[in-house]
């Protein structure tokens, strides 16, 4: 596994067909999808000669802690569905890196365990726009230990993931002959996490959407809560800012006049986000929108990016246009489907010696050095 790009080839072979579309696919025509990736070929480096780069680092600072790297990991729903203990394994990867980790809202672990294996991941919420249930959740999250919340705010409504359907996947996943077809023909999955899972913790649950447990993953007649999200609006981030005494964070931002408000509103930091081109199908990449939102919101207030990062460049091109830091998904949840901890770690491992070696090739001894001046447009 030489980069991060490898770990999607291994899965799509480990993986039955659904749940590896479910990781992979954007939505309708895949356009946000491929643009997070091009959107970096607008740019070319300009690199410095002769300079000393031996005692360079990765190390980075974000909300007065010093991680070893300017990435972390981003937060996957169900992940435990394509790797054993999924969201345990990345949170345990993460702390063993020194790496922060977001737990997704939509994960089938207890983050009450989650937050016992990694005191210092976050928690990231899928918020209904109903009081009693955000508050209710806001408790628990508060209770389960976690010091900084990731309310992300792109998901009014789901979007129109046609690959989805197409390759039978659902949540929960209807039983059935096709289903049972998928497990027998990929016998690595099958025993290795799903029935393994099922022998050590049973069925599993979507357990941390609301402040109770959710609908089961495998199921013929149940169907998921997924809440009155469409109703979420700043009155009811002015609610939980208020309620929140910890870190909060606001995920999936793309426009400069709401990154101005929710630094206005008490939003903690910022995560340009495009849902990973999962959600509204041609919305722009975060990172052609990064300079602009930089530029309103001044060189101090913590600003960060996922969607689409694969290679070390792309991590540093983020940080010269102006992010504090960067989230990385699926790889992570590929790596983690193959070879569980130990993966995840390789992986982290990968990206890390990536951005080592080009901050070296371009002449920067640590991220912060990195800026508009080594960056040419294409």
């Amino acid at each position: 596994m030489l980069s991060l790009d490898d770990f999607e080839v291994a899965a799509k072979k480990h993986l039955p067909a659904p749940i590896f579309a479910y990781v992979s696919g954007g939505c309708e025509t895949d356009r946000s999808l491929g643009r997070n990736r091009s959107v970096f070929e607008d740019y070319e480096w300009v690199s410095r000669a002769l300079v000393n780069t031996s005692k360079r680092t990765l190390a980075t600072e974000l909300f007065g802690k010093r991680w070893a790297a300017p990435f972390g990991i981003a937060p996957m729903g169900i992940s435990a569905l394509s790797a054993y203990r999924g969201d345990l394994i990345q949170a345990q990867a993460a702390a063993a890196t020194g790496i922060p980790m977001i737990m997704s809202g939509s994960s089938l672990i207890r983050m009450e365990d989650v937050a016992q294996a990694n005191p210092d991941a976050w928690f990231q919420a899928y918020v209904p726009g109903e009081n009693d249930r955000i508050l209710a959740l806001l408790d628990r999250v508060e209770a389960a230990g976690f010091g900084t919340l990731v309310v992300t705010v792109d998901v009014p409504v789901s979007g129109n993931r046609e690959n989805n359907i197409r390759a039978r996947f659902s949540t929960p996943l209807r039983p059935g002959p096709r289903l049972a077809w998928d497990g027998i023909t990929h016998p690595g999955w099958l025993f290795g996490t799903a029935l393994r899972t099922l022998v050590n913790h049973g069925m599993p649950h979507f357990e941390n959407s609301h402040a109770k447990r959710g609908a089961p993953i495998l199921a013929s007649n149940v169907m998921r809560d997924f809440g009155a999200r469409d109703h979420l609006s700043w009155e009811h981030f002015a609610l939980i800012r208020q309620r929140w005494k910890g870190r909060l964070i606001v995920k999936g931002i793309l426009h400069v006049d709401d990154a101005l408000r929710a630094r206005d509103e008490g939003a903690d930091g910022i995560v340009l986000s495009n849902h990973g081109g999962r959600q509204l199908d041609g919305v722009v990449a975060p990172l052609r929108v990064l300079p602009a939102v930089r530029a309103a919101l001044g060189a101090d207030y913590p600003l960060m990016i996922d969607s689409g990062f694969r290679r070390g460049n792309d991590v540093l091109t983020a940080l010269a246009l102006g992010a504090d830091f960067v989230f990385v998904g699926r790889p992570f949840n590929y790596a983690g489907a193959i070879a569980g901890q130990p993966g995840v770690q390789h992986a982290i491992g990968v990206l890390a010696s990536e951005i080592a070696r080009n901050m070296a090739l371009l002449g920067v001894q640590s991220p912060s050095e990195v800026g508009p001046q080594h960056l040419m447009p294409s």
